[in-house]
């Protein structure tokens, strides 16, 4: 079993539209409290891998997010704080509605309307949780899953 970490909430199109964060920041408030959460994934993740016969791994969509957001160069994204699909500041106040125009270079943006990632920021959290190293996939990856018994 897979069970995916939170991601960076604070930081969606539709939190940083809400204006309590600086232009260009993420909410802070709302990324300190899934820190906790996602911590008591992890750990539930070790007790339940006590079990006989449980392979259960943690991803941590949190920190896996933060990179693309970090560092979207990197991974050929341009526009981290709008969605592509919406209405209103950061095109997060109201989601992506039947008959909007979304925008042409959906590949370029991380988030696809108010709240959801893009296909292209997807097919990136797919392959960590797949081929990941231990800080995106703990305490193993889903290849490595896919190799016992």
């Amino acid at each position: 079993m897979f069970i995916a970490g939170i991601g960076p909430l604070g930081c969606i199109p539709n939190q940083r539209a809400t204006g309590q964060a600086a232009p260009g920041r993420c909410v802070d408030y709302v990324n300190d409290i899934l820190g906790t959460f996602n911590q008591g994934l992890k750990s539930l993740v070790d007790q339940l891998n006590k079990r006989p016969g449980a392979i259960v791994t943690y991803g941590n969509t949190y920190g896996a997010v933060g990179d693309i957001l970090n560092n979207p160069s990197t991974y050929g994204f341009n526009v981290v704080d709008k969605g592509c699909c919406g209405i209103g500041r950061n095109q997060g106040q109201i989601t992506c509605l039947p008959f909007a125009y979304p925008c042409t270079n959906r590949d370029q943006f991380v988030f696809w309307d108010a709240f959801h990632p893009t296909q292209a920021a997807n097919v990136i959290l797919a392959r960590r949780a797949f081929y990941g190293p231990p800080l995106d996939t703990y305490p193993l990856n889903i290849q490595q899953m896919t190799l016992i018994h």
